[in-house]
């Protein structure tokens, strides 16, 4: 499924027209961005939660050379799944 066929699935499930369920998920994914970058965890009952997570510095080794390279320290997204979204799956 990709952006567009999720629009279309949340216009038809609520009803909406397609530019409204556009908006909706842009709305949600820019505040899901900006909580993450204040450092907030975003919790959805029965889905799961997004937090940002830090990681260290390190070396690194690049494959083709085996020479040794510095990778610098960087936050990364990170979802965890509900138990509900889980047990939905299985």
């Amino acid at each position: 499924m990709n952006k567009n066929d999720l629009i279309d699935a949340m216009a038809q499930e609520a009803e909406i027209t397609k530019t409204a369920a556009g908006r909706a998920l842009a709305a949600l994914t820019e505040a899901i961005t900006t909580a993450l970058r204040r450092g907030d965890k975003v919790t959805i009952p029965g889905f799961g939660s997004f937090e940002s997570r830090h990681r260290e510095a390190r070396i690194g080794r690049n494959p083709s050379t085996g020479e040794e390279v510095r990778i610098k320290a960087s936050n990364r997204p990170a979802f965890k799944a509900g138990k509900a979204f889980k047990d939905a799956l299985n």
